[in-house]
């Protein structure tokens, strides 16, 4: 019987001893798990907040411009035209500035040639010079405008 429990107290330490190794295993297993799930959530919010910034377009009132003339005489072109700007500081500068803005487009529109238009380099090249005539400042100490695209709503040239 002496034997008997001499091997039972081994058995009853070794399931101790195992019992102890796999807890500690568990809570490892668990420490990293949660450590994986902070520093993912951080990131995600991160990612989040970087990824999802809504576009702010500014919509210009659709206006009708004579053309320079060209050898099939005199050319009109209707376009309509929405900005997309980078802050509210920009749009609320332009708003503000609106009848600037539509006379600086007026003015570079009418000198364009019918031809120039009416291709799709024509169009981007008008885009940015569009974006060129607008970052000149429309007031003293004005901040620099964030202007990001030039979009052509409407665009009809007749």
């Amino acid at each position: 019987m002496a034997e008997k429990s001499g091997g039972s107290k081994k058995l009853l330490w070794i399931m101790i001893i195992l019992v102890l190794l796999s807890s500690a295993g568990a809570a490892a297993a668990i420490y990293m798990v949660i450590d994986q799930r902070d520093g993912s959530t951080e990131n995600a919010e991160l990612q989040q907040a970087m990824e999802r910034e809504p576009p702010i377009f500014m919509r210009i009132d659709p206006f009708t411009v004579n053309l320079a003339d060209d050898s099939y005489g005199s050319r009109l072109l209707y376009t309509g035209v929405t900005l997309r700007v980078g802050n509210d500081e920009s749009r609320a500068i332009l708003e503000e500035h609106m009848p600037q803005v539509r006379s600086r487009l007026l003015m570079l529109l009418s000198g364009k040639q019918a031809d120039e238009l009416t291709s799709t380099e024509g169009k981007q090249q008008l885009a940015q010079a569009i974006v060129d005539r607008l970052n000149v400042p429309l007031t003293e100490n004005q901040p620099p405008l964030d202007l990001r695209e030039v979009l052509f709503t409407e665009f009809i040239v007749q």
